[in-house]
């Protein structure tokens, strides 16, 4: 098999992030993860100067600045108890990663979410001969696990999209009475979309923040920003305990 590699530069966020902090804010498939120490997991994009997912990755919120910025965006989500799952399927927010999701970036672009959220994030990019959409190979710096994962498409668990908002959480959170369409878009919402370790993802679940949080610490706050900034877009509350713990891990 012929592949085309395509190295990819790091994004650089620092500019982007002092801008938004002044400006204020507005309102699941690869090969072990390891992390050479001549090599340092990059640190991706900051949440707040990412509003809409379309840069990759997620980087740590560590200023007094952001982390306060961080915690008056989280205190706009909504709270209400957690509903049932009763009637939860996957189906019911569309097959997975279908391109024609309209009104969120990548629609439609003929290449499928999954593959769109692989070549966002990763670096390396190899494709499949005669494609420039599947990719078949590549570096991810993982954002959960602060690890280098090389991902090979034969092996393709190791690397999974994850639903930063879970999709069954969301059912239970309001989205079962929601449009199709609504829920296909946040299905396939690149805010809502990271690639990560598989295994690590495998362990959340559908469980929020106050039961489940990235085993890498540095991004935890980063990570209560992304629900918070998914939750406030789809206008969709959190339980009372996840809030608090996303504003904790922010503190």
């Amino acid at each position: 098999m012929t592949e085309t590699r395509i190295p990819r530069t790091r994004v650089v966020v620092a500019a982007l992030l002092a801008l938004a902090v002044a400006g204020g804010l507005t309102g699941c498939e690869g090969v072990g993860a390891t992390a050479p120490a001549d090599r340092p997991a990059a640190s991706g994009s900051s949440p707040l100067a990412n509003p809409d997912g379309t840069r990759p990755g997620l980087a740590p919120l560590t200023s007094r600045e952001d982390r306060a910025a961080a915690r008056r965006l989280i205190g706009e989500v909504a709270v209400k108890g957690r509903g049932p799952r009763t009637g939860y399927d996957r189906d019911r927010f569309g097959y997975a990663w279908l391109d024609s999701a309209d009104g969120v970036p990548l629609a439609r672009n003929g290449c499928d979410t999954r593959n769109d959220l692989l070549a966002r994030d990763g670096e390396e990019l190899a494709y499949r001969s005669g494609s420039d959409c599947v990719v078949v190979s590549m570096t991810l710096d993982d954002p959960y696990t602060g690890t280098v994962v090389d991902w090979e498409k034969s092996k393709a668990a190791a690397v999974q999209i994850d639903h930063v908002v879970p999709l069954s959480y969301s059912w239970q959170m309001g989205a079962a009475r929601w449009t199709e369409e609504k829920r296909r878009r946040l299905a396939n919402d690149p805010l809502n979309l990271l690639p990560v370790d598989g295994r690590t993802n495998s362990s959340k679940g559908d469980s929020g923040p106050a039961s489940w949080l990235p085993p890498n610490k540095r991004i935890r706050c980063s990570y209560s920003v992304r629900i918070a900034q998914v939750a406030i877009e789809y206008r969709m509350p959190v339980t009372p305990a996840d809030k608090k713990a996303m504003l904790t891990q922010c503190g």
